[in-house]
């Protein structure tokens, strides 16, 4: 297992290398606006980069080990659409509805293929459980871009909720190829972060925030259609971003802002802003991961009957720290 999870690396690494010098040659550059919390600009697009040695390395994979299931199959070659449907966009923007569109779409496809022999879509319950879920990873999808607003956040992120997940089915002897899976993604990240740790050199752009948060939200409705990983333990190791993300938008709808508009309202943004620095933000979203999400995530993998308990317990001090949030300046 080792050998594709360094191979997906260091493939990361080249491909983020020599897309790095592609975009300055191309000016292929995200320039500082409303929402962006950088000051000068910075080649964008690099997401294509690691989500393509992602790719590499799953097809590497089955050299030292079985093969891959038809649902990791289309999983991966769903996120490698969306991350050229991304590319496109970091170079010349696509209409928002039209990328929306494309989004629901394959979210609703990667649902139907994950559900469909566990569900079959005949009664209405059954549909309306594919449309949850369609919506819950077009919901991931949309927040990853979302929260992808400074130096190193969301690899770090990554990083994180995937290790976390490959650790808790690793002690619970799950499935291999789950836990593969995981971590060539936490590998492809892992060749990127060198290039987005603060001072970033190279920004993911929608190619890399969009198939990412795919990734990951198709990685927790397969975990629960293969009772391999208790989403519940994704809902929790995800919690910084999905309270960010979630009271954010809720409380811009509440001001009656419009929701398309760039903005720098997200705490994490707020914090960065406060402190000058995107380096501490993302140490603290280390910190608060390691310290405070995975043990609970563990404890609801460990003990599945006090899953609602361990819940609200990793959300309600985020929901207190987002609510303090909002009084920064």
């Amino acid at each position: 297992m080792i050998v594709p999870v360094v191979a997906t690396c260091l493939l990361s690494l080249l491909f983020c290398h020599g897309y790095l010098y592609y975009a300055r040659y191309r000016k292929i550059l995200a320039f500082p606006n409303e929402r962006s919390s950088h000051s000068a600009a910075t080649p964008n697009g690099g997401g294509i980069g690691f989500i393509l040695a992602f790719f590499c390395g799953f097809l590497l994979a089955p050299i030292w080990m079985l093969g891959w299931s038809t649902d990791f199959l289309s999983l991966s070659l769903c996120a490698l659409f969306l991350s050229l449907l991304g590319f496109m966009d970091d170079l010349k923007a696509l209409p928002l509805s039209l990328r929306l569109f494309l989004y629901a779409i394959t979210s609703l496809a990667i649902a139907v293929i994950l559900m469909a022999y566990r569900l079959p879509p005949v009664h209405a319950l059954d549909i309306l459980h594919l449309v949850i879920a369609a919506v819950m990873i077009l919901w991931i999808l949309n927040l990853y871009n979302f929260m992808d607003g400074i130096d190193g956040i969301a690899s770090t992120q990554a990083i994180l909720a995937c290790s976390g997940a490959a650790c808790l089915v690793w002690v619970s002897h799950g499935d291999v190829s789950y836990i593969l899976f995981c971590l060539l993604l936490v590998a492809a990240h892992a060749g990127f972060l060198w290039f987005n740790f603060p001072p970033a050199r190279l920004f993911m752009g929608d190619a890399g925030s969009v198939s990412t948060g795919f990734l990951i939200g198709g990685l927790a409705l397969l975990g629960w259609t293969e009772d391999i990983l208790d989403p519940l333990c994704w809902l929790v190791l995800l919690a910084l971003f999905i309270v960010d993300a979630s009271c954010t938008l809720i409380w811009r709808l509440l001001k009656r802002q419009r929701i398309t508009q760039p903005h720098k309202l997200h705490a994490y943004q707020r914090l960065s802003q406060r402190w000058n620095s995107h380096f501490k933000v993302d140490m603290l979203v280390l910190g608060i991961v390691l310290l405070w999400l995975f043990p609970i995530a563990f404890a609801v993998q460990k003990w599945p009957e006090h899953a609602l308990i361990m819940v609200i317990l990793a959300y309600l001090p985020l929901l207190l720290g987002m609510a303090k949030s909002l009084r920064l300046t």
